[in-house]
Parts: structure tokens; C-alpha cells; sequence
């Protein structure tokens, strides 16, 4: 609860955290925003496809045009202001740069992101979590090895919930489930690109004036998004997908200690120390009034008389015997909160959520028959969805992890509903998130076969 203070004595004794920060669209511009006013740190570089875009988003968040003016690193670092660029790999490499924010929202540069990152020695605070879903327990391996810290982002619900599980079993507290919300209804998950803004209440026209883009705004509304992250989730607690992965059960705030307990005790929960994801709508479409549509949340135990009667004094909400109880925050502040996790990893070598284990997947996952030839466009797109499920059963299966599934060609046809495999696409094997991803799955279906010998 110092990180502030520590912020605050780094910017006294003249020795702030030196941040470069890699992709500046909307996730890096409401960072930016959030940066000026940081005590004890020093964006030092920014690193763009397009570095005139990253300057209008700078200005549209209240930057001054001169803090932004350094012509190269050196002068960034003489003058404690920002240099804006397209090199990411000489941002990186800078031996100055102490932490490095990955935010490009593409899994597939992010790897090599944070790869190299890990090579020069820098922390990483990973935005893309769809790279997190795809490579994560591999990518904290390699930072272990490398003695840096990887971590989820802080203001993403991911690391939100991380914190949530964190808080209830350092409390004491067993975790029953814990996960996000989301507005669902299970046709949703075969909309495209064209129906994604009927579903969320605007039109096209108003869409266009706001610059909101169909694909992003669909893999978040077809369920890819909600499945990603909590595949993220599974992998940094230890907590576990059912076995036909998100349910998306509707409740209020309220009524989530209700919903989130086992099927036994009349809940919808599959097992105890689950993953899942509320829905704000009812299964008839009418909204719940009091969602957790853009909140977290966890559900604990009260396993004693005493700890149940506790809740009972306090006013807590619970389930109608008592035993399950509800913490949750009902919104998330996106990257306006990444700061949390930079201080976090600088001032205490600690991660905001990082990969412990294999034991969640996303998994492409065809909307409609799909045939040989076509290529596929990732998540929010036209042709495939992420579904999570257990690590173990898309090892199984051979499951072509969602973040692989972009410009990749079919080779043989796959059913609506069905995943894709490996063997169905013909993937570039040069690629280096292809070759982590072998990796990580090779590693780790070793090491469970060795636990099962």
C-alpha cells in the first residue's frame, strides 16, 4: 500500500523508473494519459508503427508538444523527456530502460516483444493478454530464467482478478470462483464484424463518428475476449475452466454468491476454484439491473460457524446458508490503471499476475462451416471464435491456439463449433510465436506425463 510513497522517493532522490513503452493506440494513449502525473518515472521512449499517431494521441490526451520533442534516446534521457519512434528493438535494447510496456494488442509481435526484452534484461508489463493467453506460462519461464519480472496489466481485468484471488487467500479465505462479467447471450458468439454494433445498441453511422473499430469491438462481444482473459487467469492462479468451458451465467452483484457455488448446493458452478464469466443479460435478453458487466469479481468460503456468523455482523452478502460470500469491483479502468503494475514491478520486483502453470487455453474455434482454402481472420473476425478450455484437452486434441489463427490458410475443412487443430492450417513454422508456442506445448505435456509416471 506504499507504492506511492516509493514513487514519490524515487522522484525526490533524482532516480525515477525508466519506462519505454511499445505500441501507443487506445490501451498505450490512456497510460500516456496517466503518465504526467506519475511521480518517480520517466517514459523515456515511445515505439510506433506509426509515430505520428502516437503524437495525436499524445496530444489528444493532454501531453505538451515539448515533452515530447526529444530526437533520440540520449536526449530523452539528458532532458527527462520523450522520445517517439518506430524502433522498438533499439528502444529495447537501451541499456537505460528499465521496464518495457507491451501494448500493440498483437500476440504475435508481442512475443518478440517480450523475448527481446527478456534478452537486454527488462521487465515486461504485458497489455497484449491475447500473447499472455497464447505463450504466457512459457514467456514467465523465460523471464524467470532471465531474472526479470513478466506481469499482466493492472486495469485489465486479468490482473484485476488476480489481485481479487490474491486478497481472499492471503486473507485466509479458500477460492470458489472468481472471473469477469460480460454481456452474453449465446448467439452472440457466431456474430461477425457486420452484426456486432446491432447487439451492442448503436449504429454504424454512430460507430464511425466514435472511431470504433467492428473486429476489436466483436472479439469482445462474441466471447473470444471474455475466454482469452480468463484463460490468462487460469494460468497465474491456479484456478480452472469447467469442462465445457465459460458457462456465462446471468446475475446481479448480488446474486453472484448465489450462481457462483457448486451445482450440488444449487449453484452453476462445475467444481470448486473455477473460472467463469457473469452475464448482464437475462436468458431473454433484458438487462440486469445491478450487472457486473465491466467488473470483477471473487466468491470465498466461509468454511467455520465463526467465520459465517462474521459475515452475518458485518452485513455481508452471501448465499442463503451463509457460506459463500462476494468481493468485486464493478468497473475497471483499462490503462488509465497500468501504472499500478509498472510501479509494482520497478519499486517491488513483483508482478501484477504472471503465469504459474499451464492449465487454461483459447482455442480457434470455427462460427461457421468453414472450408479448405480460406484463411482466417482471428478473434472478432468472420470465421473462427476463442472457446476456453483445460490445457490437457487441447493438448489432446492438437487445438490451434486463437491467437495463431490469424492469416493462416485452411487445409482441411472444419465443422461450425468444431475447433481447429494444428493439422488443419498450414502455419509459417519460421514464425517465433509458432516455435514458442511448440515449445510451451512440448514442455509442458512432458512434465505432465513425467507428474503421471
Amino acid at each position: 500500500m506504499n507504492l506511492y510513497a516509493k514513487l514519490q522517493q524515487r522522484e525526490a532522490a533524482g532516480k525515477p523508473l525508466r519506462v519505454g513503452l511499445i505500441g501507443a493506440g487506445k490501451f498505450g494513449a490512456m497510460y500516456l494519459a496517466q503518465v504526467p502525473k506519475t511521480p518517480g518515472l520517466h517514459l523515456a521512449g515511445i515505439a510506433d508503427l506509426s509515430p505520428a499517431n502516437a503524437r495525436v494521441n499524445l496530444d489528444r490526451v493532454g501531453w505538451q508538444a515539448g515533452h515530447y520533442s526529444a530526437p533520440s534516446l540520449d536526449a530523452a534521457f539528458g532532458s527527462r523527456l520523450t522520445h517517439v519512434g518506430d524502433d522498438w528493438r533499439k528502444l529495447v535494447a537501451d541499456p537505460r530502460i528499465e521496464i518495457i510496456v507491451e501494448a500493440t494488442g498483437n500476440p504475435i509481435a508481442a512475443v518478440e516483444h517480450a523475448l527481446e526484452a527478456f534478452r537486454h534484461g527488462k521487465h515486461v508489463v504485458m497489455v497484449t493478454v491475447e500473447a499472455d493467453a497464447m505463450c504466457g506460462p512459457i514467456l514467465a519461464r523465460k523471464a524467470q530464467e532471465a531474472g526479470v519480472v513478466y506481469s499482466l496489466a493492472y486495469g485489465d481485468q486479468p490482473a484485476l482478478i488476480c489481485d481479487l484471488v490474491d486478497w481472499a487467500r492471503a486473507s485466509g479465505f479458500s477460492v470458489v470462483a472468481a472471473g469477469r462479467g460480460h454481456k452474453w447471450l449465446p448467439h452472440f458468439a457466431q456474430s461477425t464484424p457486420e452484426t456486432v454494433w446491432g447487439y451492442y445498441g448503436l449504429s454504424p453511422e454512430q460507430a464511425k463518428v466514435g472511431g470504433l473499430n467492428p473486429k476489436m469491438f466483436n472479439s469482445f462481444l462474441d466471447g473470444s475476449k471474455p475466454a482469452i482473459e480468463s484463460t490468462a487467469v487460469c494460468n497465474a492462479t491456479g484456478l480452472t475452466p469447467a469442462p465445457e468451458g465459460l458457462l456465462f451465467p446471468p446475475a446481479s452483484v448480488d446474486d453472484i454468491p448465489f450462481v457462483m457455488r457448486p451445482r450440488a448446493e444449487g449453484g452453476h458452478l462445475h467444481h470448486k476454484g473455477q473460472v467463469e464469466v457473469i452475464s448482464s443479460l437475462e436468458a431473454d435478453g433484458r438487462p440486469i439491473p445491478y450487472d457486473i458487466r465491466f467488473g470483477v469479481f471473487v466468491v470465498f468460503e466461509g468454511d467455520t460457524e465463526y467465520i459465517r456468523r462474521c459475515f452475518t455482523e458485518y452485513g455481508v452478502r452471501t448465499d442463503p446458508s451463509g457460506r459463500y460470500a462476494c468481493l468485486y469491483k464493478r468497473w475497471h479502468l483499462i490503462g488509465l490503471e497500468v501504472g499500478i503494475s509498472v510501479a509494482s514491478v520497478g519499486l517491488r520486483g513483483e508482478s501484477t499476475g504472471s503465469p504459474t502453470g499451464f492449465r487454461a487455453d483459447v482455442v480457434a474455434t470455427a462460427k461457421r462451416n468453414l472450408a479448405a482454402g480460406e484463411v482466417l481472420d482471428g478473434e472478432g473476425g468472420y470465421t473462427v471464435m476463442g472457446k476456453l478450455m483445460r490445457a490437457e484437452d487441447s493438448l489432446a486434441i492438437g487445438a490451434l491456439s486463437l491467437g495463431l489463427a490469424h492469416e493462416v490458410r485452411l487445409v482441411k475443412p472444419v465443422a461450425a463449433g468444431q475447433p481447429v487443430r494444428w493439422s488443419d492450417v498450414a502455419v509459417d513454422e519460421s514464425s517465433l510465436a509458432v516455435k514458442l508456442r511448440r515449445e510451451m506445448e512440448s514442455t509442458f505435456s512432458n512434465e505432465a506425463r513425467r507428474a503421471a509416471a
